[in-house]
């Protein structure tokens, strides 16, 4: 017997070319923007960072998660981008007008050219938005190439989907062989003196 077919099972999307004449307000500083963005998340491929900026293009909160690599319909993104947006901002719904801003990053592998993925995700930021009351804003690819605005042409080539990498991390495997570092001084180990049992008895005679 065919399943039905559930409003769920159909894809949730948007083409390039809606998205860019959809009016998305651009960033003030897409280069310090996305700088400063990697440096607080350094996402790597697979993640997703949304921030929100407030009236005067100044980040007020941020998220990075990892959605399922298998899910691809825009419903569930807009589930997990709405589920970061309440735990880190609170939502303007009882605004008549929206003042602030969220805008999405995506870290994956490939070129920066749209792909349907990308309009996956971008109908999630655009449905989030509305029902978390923000405006939706850029979505910005994080490619081997570089970063790139999708929709408004700006890029760059720093940072890039492997910047993480370059950043420092401190692990244990940072510290100098065992060969060069100081040599610690000898510990001997000495036991105490041990009482006999005779004295103990004669203690307790007495």
């Amino acid at each position: 017997m065919d399943r039905p077919r559930y409003p769920t099972a159909r894809k949730r999307s948007i083409d390039l070319e809606t998205w860019a004449g959809a009016g998305i307000p651009l960033l003030r500083a897409p280069r310090e923007f996305v700088a400063e963005l990697h440096r607080l998340h350094l996402p790597q491929p697979g993640t997703t960072v949304v921030a929100v900026l407030d009236a005067r293009h100044r980040m007020t909160a941020s998220a990075s998660f990892a959605p399922r690599p298998y899910v691809e319909d825009g419903w569930h993104h807009r589930n997990a981008i709405l589920t970061h947006l309440r735990q880190v901002t609170p939502h303007d719904l009882r605004q008549a007008r929206p003042t602030r801003t969220a805008v999405l990053l995506r870290c994956r592998e490939g070129s920066g050219d749209w792909t349907e993925q990308d309009g996956a995700w971008m109908w999630a930021l655009r449905d989030a938005t509305t029902l978390h009351g923000l405006r939706c804003g850029s979505y910005i690819a994080l490619t081997p190439s570089g970063w790139q605005s999708l929709g408004d042409g700006r890029r760059g080539r720093n940072p890039h989907s492997g910047s993480w990498a370059e950043g420092p991390v401190h692990t244990v495997t940072e510290l100098p062989p065992r060969s060069t570092r100081e040599p610690a001084q000898d510990r001997v180990w000495r036991p105490t003196g041990v009482t006999s049992i005779d004295t103990v008895r004669r203690a307790a005679a007495r």
